[in-house]
């Protein structure tokens, strides 16, 4: 199978709410776009109104009909994340997907959230922690599946427990993968929690493999004024269909690890190509750094002490 024909197919979801962080651009909109293309109701809570309205207007246009609505979420500020767990329990609709797939990488020079925590820390693991937190009874409501976008970054690296804001040193490459990391062991972490509560929920990990996403694109807001040598390496190499994903297959690993009947709890789903960059999504071998269960129950302790949340029965 070329690269330019690989896809899957999404079950029908019609009568299922699903929530997407992150789903005005990249591969977050394509997520959000298939999804209301197979009848989910699509939530899409954005930090940026401008392009969230935006791409509204794009999936209204592949899917007249869609049942597609906007909330205000910057995952950088845990009142902003308390404020629509607040918005979305009032309306007391179950959520029966969440993708939790919004991120930041790598700013040039370190930088603080809006309670003080290192952006990507914050960003990428804290909020996403703190949102689950506060949807916990509509997760549970809906039977749902959550999905957590990490990277292939974490497989590299470590967490630093003793500097985990990056104070006495940054490396914007080490700090995304210790947010990843982070991440994904929460996620691995909610599944095993919610078997042993009974809370009814299934908690998966995905990861795009390498493809010309914006993440690496020039952007002002984290100090990047031009796009990195990197990103431009990868849209060659994209263009050309050699090694790397699209944009368009970045998409699939999450796709399938939130809708497919194949997919599993506790698992995690990738590109299957070599070295795991491009290719179909499948089943892939957790990465050594999530496998640790103590450090699994550690992150999840300081998390919820940091991002003063408790997920209760």
């Amino acid at each position: 199978m070329s690269r330019q024909t690989i896809d899957l197919s999404v079950p029908d979801l019609s009568g299922k709410r699903a929530v997407v962080t992150g789903a005005s651009d990249g591969i977050g909109l394509g997520i959000a776009t298939r999804l209301a293309a197979a009848g989910a109701e699509v939530v899409m809570p954005v930090r940026n109104p401008g392009k969230g309205e935006r791409a509204v207007a794009e999936i209204l246009r592949q899917t007249p009909g869609a049942n597609v609505s906007l909330r205000a979420l910057d995952l950088s500020s845990l009142a902003s994340v308390a404020a629509l767990g607040s918005e979305l329990l009032a309306e007391d609709r179950p959520v029966h997907l969440l993708v939790n797939n919004a991120g930041v990488m790598t700013p040039p020079d370190r930088q603080t959230t809006a309670d003080g925590y290192e952006l990507q820390f914050g960003t990428n693991h804290l909020g996403h922690f703190a949102l689950v937190a506060h949807l916990l009874p509509l997760l549970r409501a809906g039977h749902a599946r959550v999905t957590s976008q990490i990277s292939v970054a974490a497989n590299r690296n470590a967490i630093n427990w003793d500097d985990l804001n990056g104070e006495r040193s940054y490396n914007g490459m080490r700090a995304y993968s210790q947010s990843k990391i982070a991440f994904g062991l929460f996620g691995l972490e909610l599944d095993r929690r919610s078997r042993a509560e009974g809370w009814g929920i299934s908690s998966n990990l995905s990861h795009p493999g390498i493809a010309p996403t914006s993440l690496l694109a020039a952007r002002p807001e984290v100090g990047r004024a031009k796009d990195t040598l990197g990103v431009r390496m990868i849209r060659a190499l994209s263009a050309r269909g050699i090694l790397v994903g699209t944009v368009r297959s970045a998409q699939l690993p999450a796709l399938y690890a939130a809708t497919s009947p194949e997919a599993r709890g506790g698992a995690l789903y990738g590109p299957s190509g070599p070295g795991n960059m491009g290719g179909s999504p499948a089943e892939q071998k957790l990465y050594g750094r999530l496998r640790g269960t103590d450090d699994a129950r550690r992150i999840w302790r300081v998390s919820e002490d940091l991002a003063g949340v408790r997920f209760t029965n």
